[in-house]
């Protein structure tokens, strides 16, 4: 029996997708647990144009994503750290300072759990720091971290 998955069933398959079931798995567990819908043809259109609206919404996300980069790249963030007259700071430059240094300089809100400083900023000077926005997408960002 072909069957579209309302949300993700382990060992079976993920939202949205059809997959072919015995008669009873599908009638006495799935389809009441509402786990799956029966594939006929107007649940068939249902999920084709979902997965449309899906596409679009992901598209729009993707050039909103790119716009962000785009941003990001243009001039490196400017984060100030108390410093010694040696040039070494006191403490390090955390995810939670680029994420606000960012959130204060170019407008965007990134989670501080997407960022990741490649080499540990313990210096004044420029340092690089990774973004993953997810779905693949990643950038470098220049930091500047200059003495209060």
């Amino acid at each position: 029996m072909e069957v579209i998955l309302i949300q993700d069933v382990d060992n079976l398959g993920a939202a949205h997708e059809k997959v072919s079931v015995k008669h009873g798995y599908a009638r006495n567990f799935l389809i009441p647990r509402k786990f799956a819908v029966e594939a006929n043809p107007s649940n068939l259109k249902q999920l084709e144009e979902r997965m449309k609206q899906m596409k679009k919404k992901e598209e729009k996300l993707l050039a909103e994503i790119n716009k962000v980069i785009e941003v990001l790249k243009e001039s490196p963030l400017k984060i100030g750290a108390k410093a010694g007259t040696s040039g070494k700071i006191f403490g390090s430059v955390t995810s939670v300072q680029i994420a606000r240094a960012i959130r204060d300089q170019k407008g965007y809100e990134i989670d501080r759990r997407r960022i990741h400083i490649i080499d540990e900023v313990k210096e004044l000077g420029t340092h690089k720091a990774k973004i993953d926005f997810g779905h693949g997408n990643e950038t470098e960002v220049e930091l500047e971290v200059v003495a209060e």
